[in-house]
């Protein structure tokens, strides 16, 4: 019997014992793509000196891979929907491993910056098949509801497990083992896929938009290197600004291409939908927040509080129950009763407020009583704004879009991280320079003022950050119009939706 089966002529779909199962291969590739974005962190220290890359390259590790993941998301979501879900799925897993298995037997630092972008392409193609899977394999709106708060959970909480990982194999084992973790995963997807994951062919009359594959990544990469840039060069230089400019245009030039091409990679329809452009938008500027919080907080507690890999990753542990909570028992709850944007403002809310109160950090903060309370704030935000913006966004797509659509979903989600890494951090450097500066009178004090400074920047970005969350809110307050689901209906359209 078929897992994934969509909605014909009205009709729910079949149940299928099976599909849970189904969720669990969906959820474990979720998972590892996610958590692969900050895994290496913790060991980036250790993967510099073993390799021996410059302070100046090292950014790379992390960069080659969201770059590609980012900038190739539409590509990947389009081929899910010409090839097939499940074999794109299927490629994406063996292809992520075998990516993996070149970046831990990396022996220079051109390797792994290869091995990492490699990551992101294969992600790139992973991601959008697995939540194509999952919207075609869920259709009742109250199983769906469960289903996409388990996935909501895992995309938001897959970086803070990251850590976590990552700080326990790097300090018992060894930084490879970072990217190594990911082969024995792969391979359980891969047999789970086989056996429980069926999907239609895909549209082999239809061919790739060519020109809009360039336009639109060629314009997302230059924006994310672009930004990516500002941090060692500043904004004013003549190469971020190059960037920036020629992204933009791209960008303008891929929109112009897309109403005009006879196959787009991204129908103007669906980004035209009042309720998806605000899941897109909302998804983007939260994760802008997310990700700078990661980096922060990784280096705070490390090089601040003096805390080791392990104890680190631990540190972000309540972090990621309270996402699993607010997924799973608050906004997987509440969906199918009420409109998502009632899910969607408050959690950003929560997730400001949580900045606001990192704020106050110091030199000597107690983790117990400052850190942990924003903590848990932010992660119960995060909780209640995914799942219903993972759900929104792919609610009702005809079945041969909803591979773009949920690679759209995705590209905001990376987007928004990478550029949330550079900018912040751009932010935070510049501050710190600042503080320094103004504040060194004796060169006997540098080490404290020093430490200072950094705490200083951070401050001033995560004020940054909380503004970025409550503009998030405004968005999916004014934006997403959406009615909470009627209980029975099915979740995917029989027919495409008309031009918004």
């Amino acid at each position: 019997m078929s897992v994934t089966r969509t909605a014909e002529a009205g009709s729910p779909a079949a149940a299928d014992p099976r599909r849970w199962w189904g969720l669990v291969v969906i959820a474990l590739a979720q998972l590892m793509v996610v958590l692969d974005a900050t895994i290496v962190n913790i060991a980036l220290p250790s993967a510099q000196s073993d390799l021996g890359m410059s302070d100046a390259n090292r950014q790379w590790v992390i960069t080659a891979y969201t770059l590609a993941f980012g900038g190739l998301l539409l590509l990947g979501g389009r081929i899910a929907d010409l090839v097939g879900r499940k074999r794109t799925f299927i490629i994406g897993l063996i292809g992520f491993a075998a990516a993996s298995a070149l970046g831990g037997a990396a022996t220079g630092p051109g390797m792994l910056f290869g091995a990492r972008a490699l990551q992101g392409a294969f992600a790139a193609v992973l991601a959008p098949s697995a939540l194509s899977l999952l919207t075609t394999t869920f259709t009742d709106p109250k199983e769906r509801g469960k289903a996409f708060g388990i996935y909501g959970a895992l995309a938001g909480s897959g970086s803070a497990i990251g850590f976590i990982v990552g700080g326990l194999l790097t300090e018992y084992l060894n930084w490879r083992w970072c990217l190594y973790v990911n082969i024995p995963i792969a391979i359980a997807a891969v047999f789970g896929a086989f056996a429980l994951l069926h999907d239609r062919p895909g549209h082999t009359g239809a061919r790739l938009d060519v020109p809009g594959v360039l336009l639109g990544c060629g314009g997302l990469v230059a924006i994310v290197y672009g930004f990516s840039e500002a941090q060692p060069r500043g904004w004013g230089d003549p190469l971020v600004l190059t960037l920036l400019a020629v992204g933009a245009v791209l960008l303008a030039a891929f929109v112009w291409w897309q109403a005009r091409a006879p196959m787009p990679l991204l129908p103007l329809h669906i980004v035209k939908d009042r309720n998806r452009a605000g899941c897109f938008l909302t998804m983007g500027l939260a994760t802008i927040g997310m990700f700078g919080l990661f980096l922060f907080m990784t280096y705070y507690l490390q090089v601040v509080l003096g805390y080791s890999p392990v104890k680190t990753g631990l540190a972000f542990l309540p972090l990621t129950a309270a996402i699993i909570t607010g997924s799973t028992q608050i906004s997987a709850r509440l969906m199918n009763r009420v409109p998502p944007r009632t899910l969607m403002v408050p959690g950003m809310i929560l997730a400001a407020g949580g900045m606001l109160l990192l704020t106050r950090m110091t030199v000597d903060s107690s983790y117990t009583s400052e850190i942990l309370p924003a903590l848990l704030l932010m992660g119960l935000g995060m909780g209640l704004t995914f799942m219903p913006v993972f759900a929104t966004a792919t609610a009702g797509v005809a079945p041969q879009d909803s591979g773009v659509t949920s690679a759209t979903v995705n590209t905001s989600q990376q987007v928004g991280g990478s550029i949330g890494t550079a900018l912040l951090n751009t932010i935070a450097t510049s501050s710190s320079a600042t503080y320094i500066a103004a504040h060194l009178h004796d060169p006997a004090q540098r080490a404290l003022v020093a430490k200072e400074g950094v705490v200083h920047g951070y401050t001033v970005a995560i004020w940054c950050a909380a503004g970025i969350m409550l503009l998030a809110g405004l968005i999916a307050g004014l934006m997403v119009t959406a009615r909470a689901p009627r209980h029975g209906a099915p979740a995917e359209a029989p027919v495409p939706e008309p031009v918004a």
